[in-house]
């Protein structure tokens, strides 16, 4: 094997920027639009179920951003992560190390006329946190909540062992339902009903209907109806936008991106997220069970390579958080390109060469994330100059996702799976725990006991100050050495809308706030 540094062009990556094929007098052909409504393009579709606490499905999370309010706002600013704003709490304290208390906003309705009180509060956190939800992996454990007053709660640790500090971040993330629905898990299921800018109305298909709330707390939106148009394919999002079809399109490709900042009536705007794209090993089942299998598979990737295809979409990354989560940190000795050492860590592991090896699946998405079929020809061609048995599998984003956690028999399909992570919070066991911990490992299956003494470590930690040098110096360091998963990059949003949209706050994790935006 050869320890030369080689570049692999691979399918549209070689072609440059030429696969957007669009011609003049596009705005021509604008298709009539009802006034006072948006129609924004949407990369991904929702799950059969309205409940929050239900999935981890990253499309579904922005679409509940339009109906639900949470506690508080964090803009996650790659500036100032950590900043933390009211949304229906005004004020926050932590009162002793187990329990943090909010003072609600008064005067607030759900969409269905309901008052919100304590009562919301305490049924919404009791009832997400519970280990049975789908989505408990996102919270550091259970809470308990108690009503001080119709407009005063305090979240309580105590009982369950770990510091009230882990929900500062996290109030801004879980959406606060009604206590009418958490008791009617069957209604909870059917519709959202939140206290948010726009209330839900029905779905058509491929389509959701948002209209405008008039009661909403912070001033009934401009915007009278949001069209949500679920549209897999990049390009078809594109035209739809060029042609007036649509006035919002979502993860674009690079190339597309390039083509419409040239655009009069196109208004383009890019982010960084709060997502990192991962390549994850199913640790649990061989080879990827034996840490120098997984270390030498990441040393033959040449993630620099894969950033020259990902383009203006993507960012360096020597974490496995991103820029905008707390507790960041660009770790010492990431794992890099160095063919010699995977040459060494297979021999070591009993595979000279890659002799041995079992034929590997690498399983992507295509459709949702910008150039993973072309990212994943390069990935799996570099694994196999070192003599892994890699094959591609490419597959749309519903059929990826049903491939991508671990099943009942404790692992997943393939060896090897390309995922984003993406929450709403600076919280970084958001992303830690779920991936990382034996407890959930949703994707990987790791049970390393070192990974969960320093992630039960950071959790348990007195104070901010504290869980950041954990984070920085023990936890983070350890995912490095360790590669239950290499971060491959940062994820950047590239977005496009039409000129006559202003006003729109594009959170790095997805959800677009519309509540001020105007479309002229």
């Amino acid at each position: 094997m050869t320890s030369t540094r080689r570049t692999f062009l691979v399918g549209a990556a070689a072609a440059g920027a030429g696969s957007l094929l669009v011609g003049p007098g596009r705005f021509g052909r604008a298709l009539a639009q009802e006034a006072g409504t948006l129609a924004f393009a949407a990369a991904g579709t929702v799950t059969s179920s309205w409940d929050p606490s239900s999935h981890t499905v990253a499309p579904q999370i922005t679409a509940e951003g339009f109906v639900f309010s949470h506690l508080t706002k964090c803009p996650m600013t790659p500036e100032n992560p950590a900043e933390v704003l009211p949304d229906l709490a005004l004020e926050w304290k932590l009162i002793d190390p187990h329990t943090l208390e909010y003072k609600l906003r008064q005067g607030v309705k759900f969409h269905d006329g309901k008052d919100f009180k304590a009562e919301d509060v305490k049924a919404t956190y009791e009832y997400a946190s519970q280990p049975s939800r789908p989505a408990s992996a996102w919270y550091p454990g259970q809470v308990e909540v108690e009503i001080v007053d119709d407009y005063t709660v305090r979240l309580r640790t105590e009982k369950f062992g770990y510091p009230a500090l882990n929900f500062w971040y996290l109030s801004s993330f879980l959406p606060v339902l009604s206590a009418a629905d958490v008791a009617n898990p069957d209604l909870l299921k059917q519709r959202p009903n939140g206290t948010g800018a726009f209330r839900y109305e029905e779905t058509r298909g491929d389509q959701i209907i948002f209209k405008a709330y008039d009661h909403y707390h912070d001033g009934r939106p401009k915007i009278d109806t949001v069209v949500w148009n679920y549209v897999p394919d990049a390009n078809t999002r594109v035209l739809g936008l060029l042609n007036g079809q649509y006035h919002l399109a979502e993860r674009l490709e690079p190339e597309q991106y390039a083509s419409l900042k040239a655009e009069a009536a196109i208004t383009t705007n890019r982010g960084l997220s709060s997502e990192n794209k991962y390549l994850h090993f199913r640790c649990n089942k061989p080879p990827f069970d034996d840490v120098r299998v997984r270390m030498a598979a990441v040393h033959a990737i040449d993630r620099d390579q894969v950033l020259a295809i990902v383009g203006e979409a993507g960012q360096a990354s020597n974490c496995h958080l991103s820029p905008v989560k707390f507790g960041y940190t660009d770790v010492p000795n990431y794992p890099k390109y160095d063919p010699e050492a995977c040459q060494r860590l297979l021999a070591e592991a009993g595979f000279p060469g890659g002799q041995g090896l079992p034929e590997l699946e690498y399983i992507t998405s295509v459709g949702f994330y910008p150039k993973t079929r072309e990212y994943g020809e390069l990935v799996t061609a570099l694994l196999q100059e070192q003599g892994f048995p890699v094959k591609l599998t490419t597959l749309e984003p519903a059929a990826w996702e049903e491939r991508l956690y671990r099943r009942a028999d404790g692992q997943g399909p393939g060896h090897i799976v390309d995922v984003g992570w993406i929450t709403g919070s600076p919280e970084p066991d958001l992303v830690l725990r779920p991936n990382y911990h034996s407890k959930y490992a949703l994707i990987n299956g790791i049970a390393d006991p070192e990974i969960d003494a320093a992630l039960d470590k950071e959790r348990n930690a007195a104070s901010t100050e504290e869980r950041l040098k954990v984070l920085q110096e023990e936890a983070l360091p350890l995912l490095a050495a360790k590669v239950p998963s290499i971060s491959l990059f940062s994820s950047v949003f590239l977005r496009a809308m039409s000129k006559r949209l202003e006003g729109v706050y594009f959170y790095p994790n997805g959800p677009i706030d519309l509540s001020k935006a105007t479309l002229g």
